[in-house]
């Protein structure tokens, strides 16, 4: 893929979170590993708050912040939803719009 090329792939982050880690990986390995994804930064220890059932829960989840096409977001939220652990898993993506053009053209390759 020519640098011209590059410039013209829409790039964003997925950020999925989940009740630890070791799942996490697992999920983003496989994304990596069938070209879904360039990479993913998972932070093992977050802090999460939030209401669910009518209670409010203070608990630990981990979080994977996923660099991928745009093209690929839709298939990786399916995976997500149907392989995670929870009954209402967040799956939220973001489009990158300044980003390294070195680091937007390896996304590019990589996916």
């Amino acid at each position: 893929m020519s640098d011209d090329q590059a410039e013209d792939v829409e790039i964003c982050e997925i950020v999925i979170t989940a009740p630890d880690a070791e799942w996490l990986a697992t999920f983003c390995r496989s994304l990596i590993e069938d070209r879904l994804a360039a990479a993913a930064h998972i932070i093992e220890d977050i802090r999460t708050l939030y209401r669910w059932q009518g209670e409010i829960y203070d608990t630990h989840e981990a979080r994977a912040h996923i660099r991928t096409h745009r093209r690929h977001s839709g298939v990786i939220a399916r995976r997500a939803l149907e392989s995670h652990p929870y009954l209402v898993p967040s799956v939220i993506a973001h489009e990158i719009e300044i980003l390294n053009p070195e680091y937007r053209a390896w996304i590019a390759s990589s996916t």
